[in-house]
Formats: structure tokens, sequence, C-alpha cells
């Protein structure tokens, strides 16, 4: 009987785990998705941490604000943001999970971190919290391995924010100290190690191994000891050995006064930022189709200038104004338009409306779609990305971001595709032969063993990889030379000049040039718009690898593949409606009237599927203006109009294109007419475009704008929403929400 009760126990206990084991079987993991918003403006917010509570289990949003994790029925999800307030969600039944963030207004604690390898511990209380630089005190850090300060308090301190120029681990760094205290006009924190101010350079410098505490004072704690200067807090360190002597007073003041200063000319509108360079240029004047009847310009799919621009606002600098190229801001953008008919290469689409920042004025948006090659019928590429592995490129934003970047490149080529690459320090030399598109782990390995270091011969590089780039030439083919450089070359051919007549005698060999520039503090923009310009490219600004994920995938065939070079614009504006006109944007690209039917005369490249948009600010003919007074009738200049006999028609437009292989071009010509519609009734198209216009106006400090107000910029932007699945335009506003904080 007794065993009889043992075996009923036994079978009740099986029964009981095989019921449980089929519950949490039946938990299967699933895919959860979502996307993650501010509750506020109901706009994405990137780099959101999700995880799943007491796993290890992590993911972020992306720049759109979405995100994917695995998990059961029942888990929690955690969301956590810098500046908001943590969000915890049961997982259930839905594979879909929305969450809406709400902004933390709570003030900071000061914070005291203690670096690795000391024995101080601080017991915790209502003013302080205590931990160890990250998290580990008692770990050893391996021997010989440098880890910069900012990384030991990364991601672990709270109200300290420690952001990267480039958005790429190891980067260069600038911390963030986040609280309720009015910041002044210099936004850095004060560094005071073993009691004398450095500077935020030298700070970054400072080995942690040799880092005894670390205090993060905010408020009151700093204002108290450190005055004014201290409204934007004070990380104060205490090295182990004394590395940095105390200062008196007057010295403290003194060096304090000397660091403030040097910011201060850094960050100067007079100086170039950190020895950037950038081509100046004067925006363009409104002109009478009187004295120029004809506008003429190459056409520009650059957005080097967007992204850059991007990296300014994002690392609340100020943005210097001959880096901001309206065009290349409006282009950045994709808009809707027709794709073209009856085998032309592109359509052709215009927009006549009200000037949103000149009420009295009008504008007239030109929009061309280039057609869309399927990917099957792409012709086979011959690519030799040319590296610049000097030592400028020592950074991580610079090389290690480049690797990467071409990488997923390397994901859309094929077998009948093939990669040369050539690299460029001191001297210039080739590291792998012409390989097929498929032995992607050859070029991959070939890619991870670059290392920077040394001069920069730029000018020899170019040289070798145009030849190696012709000898491997492919007949109908998509022969590109892909350089990806900061742009500073110093040694070899040098001066733009030089640069310039190198590199228009290299386009006459029917190689394509696509520039890829990267980092900051030293960049050369002014360099690589030189090359794009005058060698048959396209230029892009690459700050993060989001970045190289949208030219190099998602617009890989725009980027790549062109349908129509030497691609020329002429208009001829109706004195009879308009009084004045002026191009917007495309300073650089002007050309001479007579430079149209010239096919000796280089332009831009389209590429498939590319869109190209420009705008003109119209005075119509009946409007008094400030910007643009009619010169007097001359004697000699007394013809018979010929207008009347053109009523109806606005401007006419033509275009001139060659075909990739050609060396005559081609003309089309269209006829906008005189009818205009409200800014309400205008297409989003033309409202995003005009508030992307109307920003970078406002960058430039543009002298012929009335209206610069920033929210204005962004109900404009607002209205024009629509065609954004990849969020670039919600991220637009975003970066108008930036400058508008500043205002």
């Amino acid at each position: 009987m007794k065993n009889l009760k043992k075996f009923s126990l036994a079978i009740a206990m099986l029964i009981c785990f095989v019921s449980f084991a089929q519950t949490e079987n039946a938990k299967i993991a699933k895919a959860i998705t979502g996307i993650v918003t501010e509750k506020a403006t109901s706009l994405p917010l990137p780099g959101v941490r999700v995880v799943i509570k007491n796993s290890a289990t992590a993911t972020q949003t992306d720049m759109d604000g979405k995100y994917t994790i695995t998990a059961t029925e029942g888990r929690v999800l955690e969301f956590t943001y810098i500046g908001f307030k943590t969000q915890k969600v049961t997982v259930g039944k839905s594979n879909t999970i929305n969450v809406k963030l709400e902004e933390e207004s709570s003030s900071l604690d000061e914070v005291v971190v203690v670096g690795y390898g000391t024995a101080v511990e601080y017991e915790r209380s209502s003013n302080y919290n205590t931990s160890t630089a990250n998290g580990r005190s008692k770990e050893k850090v391996k021997k010989g391995k440098t880890i910069p300060v900012t990384e030991t308090i990364q991601g672990k301190i709270s109200g300290v924010q420690i952001s990267t120029v480039s958005g790429q681990p190891g980067s260069n760094s600038q911390v963030v100290i986040r609280g309720v205290a009015t910041v002044n006009e210099n936004k850095s924190p004060i560094y005071i190690v073993d009691g004398k101010p450095i500077a935020e350079t030298e700070f970054k410098s400072i080995n942690q191994n040799n880092i005894a505490a670390i205090n993060v004072l905010k408020d009151d704690a700093a204002t108290s000891l450190y005055g004014n200067r201290g409204s934007n807090g004070v990380i104060v360190v205490t090295t182990a050995n004394g590395t940095y002597d105390n200062m008196s007073k007057a010295e403290f003041d003194k060096k304090l006064e000397a660091i403030d200063q040097s910011i201060k000319t850094v960050m100067s509108n007079t100086i170039e930022p950190l020895d950037e360079d950038y081509n100046s240029f004067v925006e363009n004047a409104f002109e009478s189709p009187k004295s120029a009847p004809l506008s003429t310009f190459s056409i520009d799919v650059d957005n080097a200038s967007y992204t850059n621009v991007r990296r300014f606002i994002n690392n609340g600098q100020e943005v210097p104004k001959d880096a901001v190229r309206v065009e290349e801001m409006v282009n950045f953008f994709k808009y809707k338009y027709p794709q073209p008919t009856n085998n032309e290469p592109f359509s052709i689409n215009t927009e006549y409306s009200e000037c949103p920042w000149n009420p009295n004025n009008k504008l007239v948006k030109i929009g061309l779609q280039g057609k869309n090659i399927d990917s099957d019928d792409l012709p086979a590429s011959n690519l030799v990305f040319l590296i610049d592995v000097s030592g400028s490129m020592n950074q991580q934003n610079k090389l290690p971001l480049v690797k990467e970047s071409l990488k997923i490149l390397l994901n859309e080529l094929r077998k009948k595709d093939k990669v040369t690459i050539v690299v460029y320090a001191g001297a210039a030399g080739m590291v792998l032969a012409p390989t097929s598109g498929d032995d992607k782990k050859t070029i991959t390995d070939a890619l991870d063993k670059l290392q920077s270091g040394g001069s920069t011969a730029g000018g020899e590089g170019i040289k070798l990889a145009y030849k190696l780039a012709e000898e491997n030439f492919i007949k109908n083919g998509n022969n590109r030379v892909i350089l990806a450089t900061d742009g500073d070359f110093n040694v070899g051919a040098s001066s733009d000049s030089d640069m310039q007549t190198l590199i228009e005698d290299k386009r006459k060999s029917g190689v394509f040039l696509t520039c890829l520039g990267y980092g900051m503090g030293n960049y050369k923009d002014s360099k690589m718009e030189i090359l794009a310009d005058k060698g048959n490219g396209n230029y892009a600004y690459i700050d993060n690898i989001q970045e190289a994920n949208r030219f190099l995938s998602k617009e890989f065939k725009g980027s790549m593949f062109a349908i129509a070079k030497d691609v020329k614009i002429q208009i001829e504006f109706n004195p009879k409606h308009v009084q004045a006109y002026r191009l917007i944007g495309y300073e650089n690209r002007k050309l001479r009237p007579e430079d149209f039917t010239n096919d000796v005369i280089d332009a831009g490249e389209l590429g498939s599927g590319h869109t190209v948009t420009a705008l003109y600010e119209i005075i119509p003919a009946d409007v008094k203006s400030d910007f643009f007074e009619e010169t007097p009738m001359l004697k000699y200049s007394k013809t018979t109009s010929v207008a009347d006999n053109y009523n109806e028609e606005l401007a006419t437009i033509k275009f001139r294109y060659k075909k990739p292989d050609g060396d005559k071009s081609i003309e089309m010509v269209k006829v906008i007419e005189n009818k205009t519609i409200s800014l309400q009734n205008a297409s989003d198209d033309f409202k995003f475009c005009s508030a992307v216009s109307w920003f970078g106006l406002k960058l430039r400090d543009s002298k012929l704008v009335k209206n610069k107000a920033t929210s204005d910029i962004k109900t404009l932007a607002q209205q024009g929403l629509s065609n954004d699945s990849e969020g670039y335009r919600a991220e637009f506003i975003r970066l108008i929400d930036a400058i508008k904080s500043k205002v």
C-alpha cells in the first residue's frame, strides 16, 4: 500500500512537470517590433535602449525610432533614453509595441566616480550617487591598454552625457552635463585635474589608469566653487600620483581665461573651425531678365553639405556659413516625380507657387527624375577603392568608418563586378588586384588589414587609381574610382589648382569619380568639392554608419550608376511677368550662357533613380521690392518687345545632357505656364523643399530673406512630412528644433 502511494505521488509529480514544461514551451520567443517616439512631439527617437528586464538581451532604436527584439510573452521590456523617463512594458500577445517617452524634468544629483584599481569607497546619501568607473572597481585593466577618461565614464554616470561626434564608438567625445541651470555662451564644462584647469583635448588624453577619482559637479555645487563659468558643470579629476600640480588662485584664473579664449577663437565664425576648409562664395543676387535673359547652371546631385551641417548641429557647434550649400541640402531628400517616358533618361517637372520667406515673391521648383534601372539590368562595374591611410585618418570616425562603409557597398556587388584597392599615405600603392565582387572575404580581409600613418600623397593616389581603372576598363560598363578621405592632401599635387588640372585630365578617360568625405577637425571640404565637380563625380559626407548605409546601399544605383552626364539647365524668363529672378544655391555650379551648347564644358551627372531639384525666387513684374531696383531703360536698349506673343508663358527651360559613354549632347525643352497656386495648395514636396531652402538661407544669414523665424520654417516642413518612409524628413525637423533652442 505504501509503495502504491509513492507510485501515485511520482505519477502526479510527472504530470505537473509535463504540464509546466508544456506551458513554458508555449511561450515561444517572438520578434517584437515597434516605434519609440517623443510624447510631446510624436517625433521618432533614435538611440533609445530597449532591454529585456533581468537579461542581457538588448537593442536600440534606429534613426527612424524603430526597433526589433526577440522576447517571450510575460517578459518586461524597458525603454531608456537620456533626458526621458524610463518606461516598462510587458510583452503580450501582440508582436507590436509602440512607446511614447515622456521628458524627464527632474534635476540631477552630483555624481562621484571612482577609477579602476582604487580602494576608495563612499557611503551613499541623498546628495551623491556612487559608482566605479564602468561599474568594475575590482577589475584590472589589461597591461599596456590605454582607455580615455571619457570612455571610463561613458554611460555610467547619471546626468553626464558622453556623445561621439560621428556616432561611432571610440570616436572623439564631448561631455554634456545635463541639469536645470542656465548654460552660458561657452557650453563646455570646466575640467579640473589636481586643482589645475585644463583644456578639453588635454582632458580626453588622460590615461584612466592614472585616475584616483572623478567628481562631477553641477548647478550650485559648481557655481559656488567656480563662479558663473561653472554653470555648465565641472569635472574634477584627482590623479593617483599627482601628475598635475596645484596652482595659486591667480595662476588658476589666468589659465582658465586662456582656455576660454582658445575655445572662443575656435568657435568664432571668422576663423575656420578646427582647421576645416570650405570654399567661400557669395549668394546669387536678383537679376533682370532684360539685362540677363538667360540663367545657366550645371545640375548637382551632391548632398555632402546637408550631412556636414547635420554633424555640426548634432555636436552643438556653430555651422560655418560657407559649409552651407543650399542646393545640396535640398537634394539630400527625395521627391515624388514621375518616371520618364519615350526612352528619355529623366522626366522634367515644374511647380509655381508663393515664396514663404518673402511673401510678395514667388518660387519656381524644377525637378528632374532619373530613370530607374532594374538591378538585373545594371552594367558590370569596375570599381577602384582609393583609400586615404595617412596619419590624419587615424580616428574612429575616419579609417575604421571607411572600412565599414565599403563593406556595405561590397554587399551590393555581383560576380561580374570587380574591385581593386589602392591606398596612399607617404606613397601610393595597390593592396588588392582586381577581384570579383562575389569574393567578398578576400576583399573584406584586405580592408581589415589597412592601417593609418604617414603623410598624404593624394595626387599620386589619384593617378594610380585612374591608371588601374583604365587598365581594367569595361566597355559600356560602370567604371568608377571611389575616393574615401578627409580631403587633407598635403603632398604632391596639393594646391587646389593643381588638383583641378589633374582631375580634369583624368575625367577624359571615361572613368567616373565618387568622393566620400569622413571625419572632422581637419576636414577639407573645399578639396572634395573640387574633385567631385571637376571629375564627372558626386560627393557625399559620411558622418556615421547610417549615412553610409543610405548612400552606399539604399541609394546604391543612384550613387554608382550614371544614366546621363554633363547635364545642364538653361532658363529664360518672360519679362512680361518677371521683374527679377535669382537661383537659390548652385553658386559654384553656374555657367556662362554660351557654355550651354559647348559640349567641351563639364557639368553634373544623373544616376539611376536620382532626383535633382532647383528653386528660383521670382519678383513679379508688378511688385516693389527692397532687394532689386530695375535699371532704367537705356537709349540703345529700346527694342520692340515680343513678350506679348507669349503672354501665357512664365519661362522656357532647356536641358542638355550626354549619354554616359557619349560625346555629343542632346537637348530637351519645356515651357512653364504663368499659372501660380497658393502655398497652401502646393504639393507636400514643394512645401518641404522650400522649408529646407529656407533653413539653409537662415544658416547662411542670407540678406535676401525677410522672415527668418525658425518656428515658421518648422511649420512649413511639418506640412511636407509625407513621403518619409525612411524618416529623413522627421530628422530634419529635429535639426530645426536644435537650432531653435539656441536662438
